[in-house]
């Protein structure tokens, strides 16, 4: 089968187009015909090995798939690794039918960034009725979809960042209250004037750095800062106990991994914005559709903040 393989860790151009043999599932697996894989941010530091979960070389990248199994399901699924790929193997339980009416690049958007929007409200953050949620990089893949699901879950005001105009009209055009410019120099100030002068009650946050440091500093008391990535790969500043007692404000740290096998953590919340999705109430928005050999491109696209929405690898292409 034709595969996107990992010999050496480093950045897209470690990412090189092979054939290897047919992967065999095994109990409690099945083996996926895939259509279409995913991209993920966090396939960006897998393959540099600077992801939350260590790599083993040789790897084949890729967290998440659709296709068929072969007795003609139509299934999106996660992957431990492997999605890269013409065939992969999942376990069963990680397998879910995808709805008529849900495209492969919708049904990939939902698997992992979905699901982790969808957390990043639920779970970590605790959205209240009428609060106000902050979503950095919102015209991302998980980032519009949590703009749609913090509107859909009753926040009182959505306030987007972005880096590009282009960015903030489409977090406008999803949903958001009002969409202010990323930059970390002045964000703290910008993420309250944005909420009517009151500091604010939730953030999505997933670039580090000086937008976690400025984020925490617009916090309310009793608010939250879900971290959730580190995209610009560089630390904020250390978080002392003080900080978070002085305002009564947490930060939580959320990996969609702690979700899986967790009764009503999976299987439920993926069922929802399916459902959502093919109603119409979710809108994925895939923004990028490339080639399978051209899985380099689709990381160098990445990590240069050229996207928006789910990146896709076209495997039959």
């Amino acid at each position: 089968m034709r595969a996107i393989q990992i010999t050496e860790f480093g950045g897209p151009e470690v990412l090189r187009e092979t054939e290897l043999p047919d992967p065999v599932a095994g109990p409690g697996q099945l083996l996926v015909d895939v259509d279409a894989a995913g991209v993920n941010y966090a396939d960006t530091h897998t393959v540099e090995d600077s992801y939350l979960a260590r790599s083993v070389l040789p790897l084949v990248p890729g967290a998440e798939v659709v296709g068929r199994t072969a007795d003609g399901r139509r299934v999106v699924a996660l992957t431990d690794h492997g999605g890269y790929a013409q065939k992969a193997v999942v376990e069963e339980h990680l397998a879910h039918d995808v709805p008529d009416g849900v495209t492969d690049g919708q049904a990939l958007a939902l698997v992992v960034q979905g699901l982790t929007a969808w957390h990043l409200l639920r779970t970590s953050g605790r959205l209240a009725e009428g609060e106000s949620v902050v979503v950095h990089a919102a015209a991302g893949g998980t980032g519009s979809l949590a703009v749609q699901l913090a509107k859909a879950f009753g926040a009182g005001r959505v306030i987007a960042t972005a880096s590009s105009k282009d960015k903030r009209d489409l977090a406008l055009e999803l949903g958001a209250d009002i969409a202010v410019d990323a930059d970390p120099e002045g964000l703290k100030d910008r993420l309250i004037e944005a909420n009517g002068g009151k500091k604010v009650d939730i953030v999505l946050e997933m670039t580090g750095g000086p937008v976690f440091d400025a984020s925490l500093a617009a916090l309310a008391p009793f608010g939250r800062l879900v971290t959730y990535g580190m995209a610009s790969r560089t630390p904020p500043t250390p978080v002392q106990a003080a900080q978070l007692m002085g305002r009564s404000r947490a930060v939580v740290g959320f990996w969609l991994m702690h979700c899986l096998g967790r009764p009503g953590m999976y299987r439920e919340p993926m069922a929802e914005i399916l459902a959502m999705t093919a109603a119409g109430r979710l809108v994925p928005r895939v923004g990028g559709v490339y080639p399978l050999s051209e899985a380099a491109r689709a990381h160098q696209d990445l990590r240069s903040r050229q996207t928006f929405g789910k990146l896709v690898l076209d495997v039959r292409a």
